[in-house]
C-alpha cells in the first residue's frame, strides 16, 4: 500500500523520538510505500487533489532519511493520508484541510480534516468539562485575575494556538509579573486564552494516553523538571511508564463517541491527577517512548488499523462509477 504523510520538512524531526517516524517505518516493515508530503505540496487540477510527493526511507542508522525525486501523485490513488503536521493551527494548516476534503471517502484520512477544524486542542476539551480542571477562556484582563483567586490564587494560563508547551506559564496571587504575563498572551486583551486551576498533582506528571479509533494503546508519564512547570518531552520533560487508571478509562469511554463522530482517530489525551487537560488531535506524539515501555512497537498498530480500513474501501471504491 501507498501511504502519503502530510508533515513538516525531514530536518524538523527527530528520528528518536517522532512518531510520525515510528509510523512510517512500521509500515515500511509491512511493505508499505512512504511519500513525502509538505502541505505546499498539495494542489488541484480539473477538480482532484494532487500532490507534489518524494518517496520516503527511513533508516536507524545516521543520515536516518532519503528522499527519492518528487513527483505529482493523485492522492485519491493512495490507501491512506496520515496529516501529521506540526501546530500551530494556521492558516496554511487550514487551507491543506479543506482541500483534503476532495479526497474524503476516497482513501482512509487521519485524522478527519473536519475534525482538525473542530478540535482546537485547548477548546475541544470544553466538550467535556465534566472531566477538566476549572477552566476560563477569554482576553478580559481583570477576568482573569479574578478567576485565579476564585481557583485559590494560582492558574496556569495557555495561549489557544500553542503546542509542546510554548506559551504556558503560571500566575500566582501576588506575582507582580502577573498582568504582565497576562498582557502578553491575550496580545493587549485581544486574544483569547485558556486559564485552568493549577493542579498541585502536576509534579508528578502529565499523563499521555494515546488512543486509537477510541481504543487506549497505553499511556505514558512525563514528569516535568524541578526548574519548570510544563513537561513536554522536547523541553526536558522525563518519561516514565504507567497504567491508566479505572477513573481515566472512564473518561476515555465517556469521550471516545464524540471523538470517534469527528473522524479522530489517532489521539493524545493529557491528564493530570485524573483531569483531562488536553487533546491532542494535529500531530500527537510520544509513541516511541511507549513502545520502549511496553517492549513492542506500537506503531504497528496504528498501521494495521490503516491497512483494516483499506481494505474496508476497496470494494467501495470499485461500486464508484468512472467519471
Amino acid at each position: 500500500m501507498r501511504f502519503a504523510y502530510v508533515m513538516d520538512p525531514l530536518e524538523r524531526l527527530l528520528p528518536d523520538k517522532d512518531t510520525t517516524f515510528a509510523i512510517v517505518r512500521a509500515a515500511q516493515a509491512r511493505g508499505h510505500e512512504a511519500l513525502h508530503v509538505e502541505p505546499r505540496d498539495l494542489f488541484v487540477e480539473g477538480g482532484d487533489l494532487y500532490a507534489y510527493a518524494s518517496r520516503l526511507s527511513l533508516s536507524r542508522d545516521p543520515p536516518h532519511h532519503a528522499l527519492g525525486p518528487r513527483e505529482a501523485i493523485k492522492v485519491a490513488e493512495t490507501q491512506g493520508v496520515l496529516i501529521r503536521k506540526d501546530p500551530p493551527f494556521d492558516q496554511a494548516y487550514l487551507y491543506a484541510t479543506l482541500l483534503l476534503e476532495r479526497v474524503r471517502n476516497r482513501t482512509t484520512l487521519v485524522n478527519d480534516p473536519r475534525g482538525l477544524r473542530e478540535a482546537n486542542e485547548k477548546l475541544y476539551t470544553l466538550h467535556f468539562s465534566r472531566h477538566t480542571p476549572m477552566t476560563w477562556v477569554g482576553a478580559n484582563r481583570d477576568a482573569i485575575v479574578s478567576f485565579m483567586s476564585a481557583v485559590g490564587g494560582r492558574a496556569v494560563i495557555k495561549p489557544l494556538d500553542g503546542a509542546g508547551g510554548a506559551g504556558v506559564m503560571r500566575l500566582s496571587e501576588g506575582d507582580k509579573n502577573n498582568r504582565c504575563i497576562i498582557d502578553l498572551l491575550t496580545r493587549e486583551g485581544t486574544s483569547a486564552v485558556l486559564v485552568q486551576e493549577y493542579l498541585e498533582d502536576v509534579v508528578r506528571g502529565d499523563k499521555r494516553v494515546l488512543l486509537l479509533d477510541g481504543r487506549i494503546l497505553g499511556a505514558i508519564n512525563r514528569v516535568p523538571r524541578e526548574d519548570d512547570l510544563r513537561s513536554n518531552i522536547h523541553v526536558g520533560g522525563r518519561v516514565e511508564p504507567c497504567r491508566v487508571t479505572a477513573r481515566e478509562r472512564d473518561v476515555v469511554e465517556d469521550i471516545a463517541p464524540r471523538l470517534r463522530a469527528d473522524g479522530l482517530v489517532f489521539v493524545g489525551l493529557d491528564f493530570i491527577g485524573e483531569r483531562l487537560t488536553e487533546i491532542n488531535v494535529t500531530s500527537p506524539t510520544g509513541i516511541q517512548e511507549l513502545s520502549k515501555h511496553e517492549g513492542r512497537d506500537v506503531a504497528a498498530d496504528v498501521v494495521e488499523w490503516l491497512e483494516k480500513k483499506a481494505e474496508e474501501l476497496r470494494p467501495v471504491l470499485r461500486s464508484i462509477p468512472a467519471g
